[in-house]
């Protein structure tokens, strides 16, 4: 996000990566951006092959090992995969006949952040 579109969204606090939902209201393209990872989040498989690369130990975790784990076809599983590589939430890389997948964490750092009431974190 460019220092300009931080002004555009209401930010002045150039530290904060942008504003909450009860912080300020979002703009229709900031909208329709986070409308596209939200829907990418809308499946349960993707969810499930979201927490499984999220959660490996290493920070990746190879697409051999995430098949096995659901009853779809492979071509399934990568059409769910390259739905969530779309939204930002994870990236890949092939390596030989495999491909591994690890978590943008600074996408889910973004989404919790517009989730996140103001002061939640604060104590009194």
């Amino acid at each position: 996000m460019s220092k300009q579109e931080l002004v555009v969204l209401g930010q002045d606090d150039a530290d904060t990566c942008c504003p909450g939902l009860l912080a300020a209201p979002l703009g229709e393209e900031e909208a329709a951006g986070l409308a596209k990872v939200f829907k990418a989040l809308g499946d349960p498989v993707r969810l499930r092959l979201l927490s499984m690369i999220a959660s490996r130990d290493g920070g990746e975790i190879c697409v051999c090992d995430l098949t096995p784990a659901f009853d779809l076809s492979q071509p399934t599983i990568s059409h769910h995969l390259k739905l969530l590589r779309q939204a930002g939430l994870i990236d890949c890389e092939r390596r030989g006949t495999w491909v591994y997948y690890w978590l943008l964490p600074e996408m889910t750092d973004k989404l919790a952040g517009i989730l996140t009431r103001p002061g939640a974190g604060a104590t009194s």
